[in-house]
């Protein structure tokens, strides 16, 4: 294995062995890409404040998210088409967290379905399920959930609507992928990635194919797709899918506090501060930038965890020092999925966790739970003061 400093070094990796469509698939926003640049550029507009002649001794980054114990507070966050960017993607990355000992959550539009995770893995993960029309659907979705054990649903709210994505259309990738003799060219010079792409039964959507009415097969899939999504969403809609499910349930896609309060209200466990990655509305603030609003309004009654931006353990420091309860990774364990497969899973979880261990002892904290504020220095402003 070469030498793996920082999530840079893997994602440099990533780009030489994946085919430049899922690459662009990770690594785009929509429209002007400013919120998916603001997402890591305010991160870094963040400094923390250094300690000196503290005992840094008997560190722990050991945790709870939703009640769940966690080796530190950073869950993988769902990922689609996880297993076009390394064969049988879903399965490895969830046995990674597995191992480490962090949550890992399965994306409805996964290529392995709820059960080739559920089979190859031994401790529960969580599915993320999107607002679909399908009532039967949902309900078998959440279904199969349970008798995967999954101890946790996440709902995601912010897609009702495709927020459009330059480099997927000029790439041909939907659901399924549009091959071109470019793109098809292009993956023929990926070998290792190709090679495992050959050796696995794993190439489609597994949660939605022979599942969906109508989807029996890959060609079927792009209706069902673009009739799917429930742009008539609501509240109450949400609510019918808490009766779904009784289980620990998270909302994620949350930038506003009366959307906050919502979500609090239908009884969910927690939500997620995110912005889709800067994937859906863009021009929309940084996830970290309207974090400690929502954790000031509602933080003392739900969990509050973020996503979208983070790529190093200075970043989760900064995002738990500002209120969240839990952070996720997206991008940052996808490029070490697609650089080196469960092995680059694990090194990016290994990276995060050294850096938010070591950056911790040198701001004078020994316990993740005693971050704070006082361990920032945050920019006058920085929530800005918008009209």
């Amino acid at each position: 294995m070469p030498v793996i400093t920082n999530i840079e070094d893997l994602k440099r990796i990533y780009e030489r062995r994946v085919p430049r469509m899922f690459f662009d698939y990770a690594e785009s926003g929509s429209w002007t890409e400013q919120t998916f640049r603001d997402n890591t550029n305010d991160f870094a507009d963040i400094r923390l404040r250094q300690r000196v002649a503290i005992d840094m001794t008997g560190r722990t980054t050991n945790s709870k998210m939703i009640g769940q114990d966690v080796a530190m507070p950073v869950a993988l966050a769902p990922v689609g088409l996880t297993g076009m960017q390394c064969a049988d993607g879903e399965i490895k990355a969830a046995k990674a967290a597995e191992l480490f000992g962090v949550p890992y959550t399965l994306s409805t539009m996964s290529i392995c379905s709820i059960e080739d995770v559920a089979e190859n893995t031994s401790k529960p993960f969580w599915l993320q399920v999107y607002t679909l029309k399908d009532d039967d659907f949902m309900q078998r979705l959440f279904d199969r959930a349970k008798a995967a054990k999954c101890s946790a649903a996440v709902i995601t709210v912010d897609l009702q609507l495709l927020g459009q994505r330059h480099k997927d259309l000029k790439n041909g990738l939907s659901a399924p992928p549009k091959l071109t003799v470019k793109s098809v060219t292009n993956m023929m010079t990926k070998v290792q990635w190709g090679l495992g792409m050959l050796g696995t039964k794993r190439r489609f959507f597994g949660n939605i194919v022979g599942h969906a009415k109508g989807v029996k097969d890959p060609s079927s899939l792009g209706n069902w797709t673009n009739e799917s999504f429930d742009q008539a969403l609501d509240w109450d809609r949400i609510r019918q899918f808490r009766k779904m499910w009784d289980g620990p349930l998270i909302i994620k896609g949350i930038l506003d506090v009366r959307d906050a309060r919502e979500a609090l209200n239908v009884g969910a466990d927690a939500i997620i501060v995110s912005n889709h990655g800067g994937r859906q509305l863009d021009g929309a603030l940084s996830s970290i930038r309207v974090l400690e609003e929502i954790v000031e309004a509602v933080g003392d009654k739900i969990e509050v965890h973020v996503d979208s931006g983070i790529r190093s353990g200075q970043d989760v420091l900064k995002a738990l020092a500002m209120g969240a309860k839990g952070t996720y990774i997206g991008r940052a364990y996808i490029y070490g999925l697609g650089a080196m497969g469960q092995e680059g899973v694990t090194k990016a979880l290994e990276v995060i966790h050294n850096e938010l261990d070591l950056s911790m002892g040198l701001c004078g904290v020994t316990d993740v739970a005693d971050l704070s504020r006082d361990n920032l220095l945050i920019p006058k402003g920085f929530a800005g003061e918008w009209g």
